[in-house]
């Protein structure tokens, strides 16, 4: 029997963190992770550097860099002078890398367990939700039966329990929306709709949400400003062979 969380019967779907990218199959699926991974890959392939999702920061983590010849990015509060993180700032500031590792517990995590599901995945931010709509929608002209999944990432609450992140409910809702309404399930247009709500008030409203605020309080407003910057990348991030590379 189909499940009936899995959207079924619609072409374009919408659910939230690693378990309903599980439920939730599609051809095409697009992590979405505003202030923390996605943009942060957003970041890293506008420049031009690959980056290598990894689940765990710890030793494994070292050896996967080291497999890789890549650096292996630190977490925000770790990263000195010098140093990559997490921190979409930090990669601005690189000079001289070229790949990159990049472990995160939410948007990493599920890019990485899509990475054998047979779905093509991309990484999507406010910085490119309209370019990765585009490149989307260039590919479903080809094939209208196409299925395009949005999931987003959310945070944890200190138990490990899925927070709902309206940072990344407005991610996925604002690529949602430039995808067009045609053949979205109930929660996709809920998606679209959330993000439709606040796009005229965006960034003042990133910076004011939970996760902005949290970022702010602990140092890292920039990060929070590099987030907001609404469709401001042409970079559709692709996971292929393990590592997002910009595609076109």
């Amino acid at each position: 029997m189909t499940s009936p969380y899995a959207q079924d019967g619609f072409r374009v779907g919408f659910d939230w963190g690693p378990v309903g990218a599980d439920v939730v199959a599609g051809a095409i699926v697009a992590v979405v992770d505003v202030l923390s991974f996605t943009t942060t890959v957003t970041v890293a392939t506008d420049l031009g550097i690959d980056v290598y999702p990894y689940r765990w920061r710890d030793e494994s983590a070292v050896a996967y860099a080291k497999q890789y010849d890549a650096a292996l990015a630190v977490g925000r509060s770790a990263a000195g002078p010098g140093d990559v993180s997490l921190s979409p700032a930090t990669i601005r500031q690189a000079r001289g890398i070229k790949r990159l590792v990049l472990p995160s517990p939410n948007g990493s995590t599920i890019a990485q367990q899509l990475s054998d599901s047979g779905s093509t995945v991309i990484a999507v931010s406010l910085r490119n939700r309209q370019a990765a709509a585009d490149w989307v929608n260039r590919r479903r002209a080809d094939d209208p039966r196409l299925k395009v999944v949005a999931i987003a990432a959310g945070e944890r609450w200190k138990d490990g329990s899925l927070r709902p992140a309206v940072e990344d409910l407005w991610g996925a809702g604002g690529f949602l929306s430039a995808l067009g309404r045609e053949g979205m399930s109930p929660e996709a247009r809920a998606a679209a709709a959330a993000y439709d709500d606040v796009a005229a008030e965006l960034p003042n409203l990133l910076h004011e949400c939970a996760g902005g605020r949290e970022l702010t309080q602990y140092g890292f407003p920039q990060d929070v400003a590099i987030a907001a910057e609404l469709d401001s990348s042409n970079s559709v991030p692709v996971l292929e062979a393990g590592r997002m590379i910009a595609s076109t």
